[in-house]
């Protein structure tokens, strides 16, 4: 790889700025059905088709993996692959609720490097590369300070559907319950990328997240960690994109909110 991380970084964000831009004025388009209470638009075959091409042209080296592709194989070992969500909430997007985003990481043996997240309708950005520290709306942002579960803001990931939704969702419901008696307050908004961008600028102080996509997680997970949060898995080990879930949160409630987690998931 010739291409310097700063350059890396440039051709991220001008990717993403063309989707972002497409998400904010575009028509969704037809809404098509994943899976049980699982969609997609026209929209996000859209803005991945943009991205993907713009990407092919700016770095022809670097593979490309989307969410919408038809066959989807993460698999970047001893290189480069550029990964996307062309739309990270699209529940949220079909209904007008303005929590989306565009997320995209570039990953290198299996970690994020590079990693942008858009989120035009609340007029966000954020990005980082690894070593750099990590920025919103161009200017540094770093993780709360907060100390105790009690003054924290803690937001969680969706729910399950599908295949095999109700057993993992009583683990859901069953952290719930315990956040929701120990923290100062507990969120949902239905996006990955945002959950973790906002423990990275302290908007939030933590989140957990059952479940662990490349495509939703691989951007906001270097952001949080270069904003200096902790991610982890449930087992307490650092988080990579094989982990099976997601939590982030700031260096001070990591290990107690880490207790409940698993007291609660049992």
């Amino acid at each position: 790889m010739t291409v310097s991380r700063d350059k890396l970084l440039e051709i991220a964000r001008s990717a993403v700025d063309g989707g972002a831009e497409l998400l904010r004025t575009a028509d969704r388009g037809n809404i098509q059905i994943k899976g049980d209470r699982d969609y997609a638009t026209d929209l996000d075959h859209r803005i991945q088709d943009h991205i993907g091409r713009y990407l092919a042209e700016a770095t022809p080296g670097i593979g490309f993996l989307g969410e919408e592709l038809e066959e989807v194989s993460l698999d970047c070992t001893g290189g480069y692959l550029w990964v996307l969500d062309p739309i990270d909430g699209t529940s949220n997007f079909i209904h007008g609720l303005p929590l989306c985003a565009v997320s995209l990481a570039l990953v290198h043996d299996d970690e994020p490097v590079i990693g942008v997240v858009s989120a035009p309708f609340l007029g966000l950005e954020y990005y980082a590369a690894a070593g750099q520290g990590a920025w919103g709306n161009d200017k540094p942002i770093k993780a709360s300070n907060t100390e105790t579960l009690n003054r924290a803001i803690v937001s969680v990931g969706d729910y399950a559907v599908g295949r095999d939704a109700d057993p993992k969702n009583k683990r859901r419901i069953a952290l719930t319950a315990a956040l929701a008696a120990t923290v100062e307050r507990v969120r949902m908004f239905g996006s990955a990328a945002l959950d973790l961008v906002w423990v990275a600028e302290g908007r939030t102080d933590a989140c957990v997240m059952l479940s662990n996509k490349p495509w939703d997680t691989a951007a906001g997970v270097l952001i949080a960690r270069e904003a200096g949060a902790v991610v982890l898995d449930s087992a307490a080990r650092r988080h990579s994109l094989d982990s099976p879930d997601t939590i982030a949160a700031t260096p001070a409630i990591a290990d107690q909110l880490m207790v409940l987690v698993n007291e609660s998931i049992r």
